[in-house]
């Protein structure tokens, strides 16, 4: 089967790919779509250090073909969307509704598969970038079928991240005032999210100003092209900052841009062991920074909330959507996504 593989070295479309069958509790789903996000890149480029070879991708959607002993929730002929999030359920911070700090949910890549004798490893416990994939169940969350798989794909990281961190980490509240510090697919999540969460003042910073009229359509209320312009427009500050670019010196803005009692919340991927500082007293009146991972979600509980709200034309997924190609074109799916010319480049089976 087709998938696509870093060596460590070089990326490759390769079509010699296996998955094994899925055991106990796990599930395999035939992929139909998956999203190119930055996180894959920043594998390639060293940025989140990863073993060697593995099968990228982990923003995807598709239909169940097998399910190992155990498996309820979902049969065959499902449609699913995928997260990253391959939680134990039992442990305290599943048990408290906190999958993402499930410690078995972090840092243990397994390899189900396999490229002649040679055993691959698995992105984000998902590798969405294959044309079959074998998931813990609790990573196969049940969809309407009436949800293009497409845009269902970009739920399992993009809108779970963004939306999540704007409902769930920050718990944004009606009358707010929201900036986003970048507008790619993850800024534009949270900007939805901060419609979604009723926010007043909602500023958009993106360098690129030919983002303006999407950044609008999800949600912001003003654009600037610089964070300079911010105080213009919130004159004491902000309530919430969300730095979605992940550059150090941006991290050091939000917090400068915050209001009394105002929270930065860091959702960019800076290189590993980067460092920001800032000035401590600029911390007092209860100002905070938060690190968020993947959202504070709950999938089980968030993903069929979110495709409920794209169902009723409340959540944008088609919109994010810039364009899709076929698995075969990942170089120019990759060099599009590089250069800002989409703001979700999505993957095909």
């Amino acid at each position: 089967m087709r998938g696509v593989v870093f060596d460590g070295t070089r990326v490759e479309v390769v079509d010699d790919l296996a998955v094994r069958e899925p055991g106990p509790g796990e599930v395999r789903v035939a992929v139909a779509a998956a999203g190119l996000c930055h996180s894959d890149l920043s594998v390639v480029d060293g940025t989140i250090p990863f073993p060697v070879p593995v099968v990228l991708g982990h923003e995807g959607a598709g239909v169940v073909e097998a399910v190992g002993a155990g498996v309820t929730h979902v049969v065959p002929g499902d449609h699913v969307a995928l997260s990253t999030l391959a939680n134990c359920g039992t442990c305290p911070e599943c048990d408290r509704g906190r999958p993402t700090m499930c410690r078995e949910a972090i840092g243990r890549p397994g390899r189900p598969f396999s490229r002649g004798n040679r055993p691959l490893y698995q992105f984000a416990c998902n590798s969405a970038f294959a044309e079959r994939t074998v998931v813990r169940a609790v990573q196969a969350v049940r969809i309407p079928a009436d949800v293009p798989l497409t845009s269902a794909a970009l739920i399992g990281c993009g809108v779970l991240t963004g939306v999540g961190a704007v409902l769930n980490r920050a718990r944004v509240d009606r009358g707010d005032s929201v900036v986003v510090i970048g507008t790619g697919g993850i800024g534009l999540n949270v900007l939805q999210g901060a419609r979604l969460a009723g926010a007043l003042t909602v500023v958009a910073v993106d360098a690129n100003p030919a983002k303006e009229a999407v950044a609008r359509r999800f949600g912001a209320t003003e654009f600037l092209t610089s964070t300079e312009g911010v105080r213009d427009v919130l004159p004491t500050g902000a309530d919430h900052v969300f730095e979605c670019v992940g550059r150090v010196e941006l991290v050091h803005r939000a917090v400068d841009l915050l209001d009394r009692h105002g929270q930065a919340v860091l959702l960019g991927m800076p290189p590993a062991g980067a460092e920001a500082s800032f000035v401590v007293s600029a911390m007092f009146l209860d100002k905070a920074i938060l690190g968020c991972r993947y959202g504070s979600s709950r999938p089980q509980r968030d993903i069929p909330l979110y495709a409920e709200l794209y169902r009723q034309g409340r959540l944008l997924l088609d919109e994010l959507v810039t364009a899709a190609y076929p698995v075969e074109d990942f170089e120019k799916a990759r060099a599009d996504a590089e250069a800002g010319r989409v703001a979700r480049a999505v993957l095909t089976f």
